[in-house]
């Protein structure tokens, strides 16, 4: 089986649609695909139709989940969710305190690109994130659309977007130990995102992981894209120190990203695990 269990669609920060999602994962020969966008269920209705509807993806299994933004002693850290019921009340409302608190960020956002002297506005931003919810890889999309930087990538420096940069400003970020605790409390299962990304700032200090194991993080997002070999050994041997299960994912954009879907999978077993775990609700199948 090949199973990926990190992508996004353009619910959130994705440039496919849930249905170009479910086609692309067909195409790159997947047989489970989790649609886990950042903080939003948005997108799984459309992605769980798909899957009567897309050629060939009567063997496909979707895996509905989210992604959520937390920070801990100063460290910024992403949460995956699996497999919650995403009618639970508390649960539900903070993802909502969290969309809600993207809006005003984004804003925010834009009026300091352009008092930066950036030639881009939020109607434009608004129309690059269609019915998604706003985040910053949108803005990159609107400043590499008026030409003030190349790629989205070259837009994530301190010259404009990236943590502490020039046109930065801070968002709601939930506790991750009250995230895992609004995750198991909703049947879900929580899953530690790329937790060796360096480039993506500090990482989150082994001692807090152990913290977090200990409070019910039920695993670690070992094979990713920013992890190089050293550190994937070093989470697989950390996870199994801790009694937490492995995924592995391509954390897949769409066109926003250079990565694939597939380009980083989940072990059968691994998966298993976590099936095993939760009890909001099953993945979907055709």
């Amino acid at each position: 089986m090949r199973i990926d269990l990190h992508a996004h669609s353009n619910a959130s920060d994705g440039t496919d649609s849930p249905t170009e999602l479910v086609a692309a994962a067909v195409a790159a020969g997947l047989d489970v695909v989790a649609l886990t966008d950042h903080d939003t269920v948005a997108g799984h209705a459309e992605a769980a139709a798909a899957l009567r509807t897309v050629p060939g993806a009567e063997g496909l299994t979707l895996v509905p989940g989210a992604e959520l933004s937390c920070r801990v002693e100063g460290v910024s850290m992403h949460l995956l969710a699996y497999l919650f019921d995403p009618a639970e009340p508390a649960f539900a409302a903070e993802r909502e305190l969290v969309r809600t608190d993207r809006f005003r960020r984004g804003r925010a956002v834009v009026d300091k690109c352009r008092e930066l002297g950036a030639p881009i506005s939020w109607e434009q931003v608004q129309r690059i994130a269609g019915e998604g919810s706003v985040g910053r890889p949108h803005i990159a999309s609107a400043l590499v659309e008026a030409g003030v930087v190349a790629t989205v990538s070259d837009a994530f420096t301190t010259d404009w977007l990236a943590n502490g940069g020039r046109a930065d400003v801070p968002k709601h970020e939930t506790d991750p130990f009250e995230a895992v605790r609004l995750v198991r409390a909703a049947g879900g299962v929580p899953v530690f995102a790329h937790p060796g990304a360096v480039k993506r700032g500090r990482t989150v200090p082994e001692r807090v992981i152990a913290e977090l194991a200990a409070a019910g993080l039920g695993g670690l997002e070992v094979d990713h894209i920013d992890h190089d070999d050293p550190t994937r050994a070093r989470l697989a041997e950390l996870a199994g120190e801790l009694g937490l299960l492995r995924t592995g994912s391509s954390d897949y954009h769409g066109s926003r990203k250079t990565v694939r879907l597939g380009a980083h999978t989940t072990d059968p077993e691994q998966f298993e695990r976590l099936l095993a775990q939760a009890s909001g609700i099953k993945p979907v199948a055709a």
